[in-house]
């Protein structure tokens, strides 16, 4: 989104005739469940002086949002979790050389993974201009994306510094600045998009420097070695575990792929192995953000042989996707598999962790009204989905990670952001609102039946995340939608 959230905010608020301040009294101290939530609400946020990161432009959001709402809970649960990222997991500070440098916890993991920080702080790129501040935080971010691609383009997540971890015992080439080494194609995705998103909002073209160039080729080289054209290549993952999904099969390699222009993922977003390894969510997110590396390679760079060679790639998995990635399905047309094998075998599921099969127009470049991505859309959100839970508390879409009947609120905000239709819209936000077991907060999962049963009590992806839904849809002219939830 070009325009600032913060300036289409002010223009709707100056616009509310409902707006109202929340009186704040009650909030689960510890954040654990409880058994009924209390009419009025006190935000749950650390105490001031605790707050790891301070943004006016966060801040007048918040301010800006709760007096729009008349919805008590979802204003709360707004201001709980849009700056949950900024309070709880950014570590900022300046490099030896004075740049910015910022390390982003996912969590309760106190580790970097390239996937969640990059779309952590993905909502703030959009307030940037109007909190410099808030812009140097987001440029250390994407400066320390860089180097970690650099020193790993197969790592999923970095630590804060060489420390070693839990993982170091794991079968493949560790080195102790890496937490995880598990090789998944969106880890190096989502810090494109990040520093294009950042680039085209501020203007701000200081990040491609010469690091971004290294680690340009490393992405460039990792993703052509797993097309597999030259056999399995040097990766290998396995690791002591009782998990048949957090190792690979066949010494590491993982099952076998045929060739054919895509990239092989060992691990899903989710970081579980790979069932078939051309997983087709992250290729077609691979699409989308080498097509945005080439832009900047070429308008900032001038290096027009390096664009080409992206271009050149995104139109060569593009093609394969075409080939390869739909699937005749019974009852719902053609519908895109969420892995394939390249032999032409193609497994039919969604994992709710994004890149999704769900999430493919939040994400990538294809078309929200794509007939098969319709198909697909309704096939995820459907028994025949094999991880699609459906209970008494809500609905939605889990995935091995966690198992049987627990559902990802994720998956109900990609249902949101991808949804034209307001009573979908309404119903996603309402279930959401109703399976934070009373924490003001998202979790990763909840039971279908039972929202106090969930999994991650502090999991800032997912907070974050429900904010940008709120401010999307308040951006969409969606705020008497908000307020007739109740």
């Amino acid at each position: 989104m070009k325009q600032s959230l913060l300036l289409i905010l002010a223009g709707l608020f100056s616009a509310s005739s409902s707006a109202h301040a929340l009186s704040h009294d009650i909030c689960p101290a510890d954040n654990t469940a409880v058994s009924a939530v209390s009419p009025v609400y006190r935000s749950c946020r650390p105490p001031v002086a605790e707050r790891l990161f301070h943004s006016d432009a966060v801040e007048r959001t918040i301010s800006q949002v709760k007096a729009m709402l008349t919805d008590q809970q979802l204003a709360w649960m707004f201001e709980n979790c849009f700056p949950n990222t900024l309070d709880t997991t950014v570590h900022f500070r300046l490099d030896d050389e004075g740049r910015p440098d910022t390390f982003v916890y996912t969590g309760d993991i106190h580790a970097m993974w390239l996937r969640d920080s990059g779309a952590q702080v993905w909502p703030y790129v959009a307030l940037a201009n109007d909190d410099p501040a808030l812009k140097s935080m987001l440029e250390g971010v994407i400066r320390r994306q860089f180097g970690s691609i650099i020193l790993d383009p197969y790592a999923n997540a970095f630590n804060d510094g060489s420390t070693g971890g839990e993982w170091q015992s794991d079968i493949t080439d560790m080195i102790p600045e890496v937490h995880e080494r598990k090789w998944e194609i969106d880890s190096l995705c989502y810090p494109i998009r990040l520093a294009y998103e950042y680039w085209k909002v501020t203007g701000d073209d200081s990040v491609f420097d010469d690091r971004w160039l290294l680690a340009m080729r490393k992405i460039l080289g990792t993703f052509r070695e797993q097309q597999r054209y030259g056999g399995v290549g040097s990766y290998r993952f396995m690791r002591d575990t009782q998990r048949a999904f957090d190792t690979l099969s066949n010494d590491g390699w993982g099952t076998p792929v045929k060739p054919c222009g895509l990239i092989a993922s060992s691990f899903r977003p989710s970081d579980d192995a790979t069932t078939l390894q051309f997983l087709v969510p992250s290729n077609f997110f691979a699409v989308s953000v080498l097509k945005k590396a080439a832009e900047i390679l070429e308008q900032v760079n001038g290096e027009p042989q390096m664009a080409a060679e992206c271009r050149a790639l995104a139109s060569e998995v593009e093609k394969a996707l075409a080939e390869n990635a739909v699937y005749e399905h019974p009852v719902f047309g053609k519908i895109y598999a969420f892995e394939v094998d390249g032999f032409g075998n193609h497994l039919l599921m969604d994992d709710a962790n994004a890149p999704s099969l769900l999430s493919l127009p939040y994400l990538t470049d294809v078309d929200i009204d794509d007939p098969v991505y319709q198909n697909t859309r309704r096939f995820v959100w459907s028994e025949y989905n094999p991880y699609f839970f459906r209970g008494k508390a809500g609905e939605g879409i889990g995935g091995p990670h966690v198992g049987y009947d627990m559902v990802w609120p994720m998956s109900i905000m990609m249902k949101a952001f991808t949804s034209a239709d307001d009573a979908e819209t309404a119903q996603c936000i309402t279930m959401l609102l109703d399976t934070d077991a009373g924490t003001g907060f998202m979790h990763e999962s909840f039971h279908k039946d039972d929202a106090t049963r969930f999994t991650r009590p502090w999991f800032a992806w997912q907070n974050t995340l429900f904010g940008e839904l709120i401010l999307r849809l308040i951006s969409q002219g969606k705020l008497p939608l908000l307020n007739t939830l109740h």
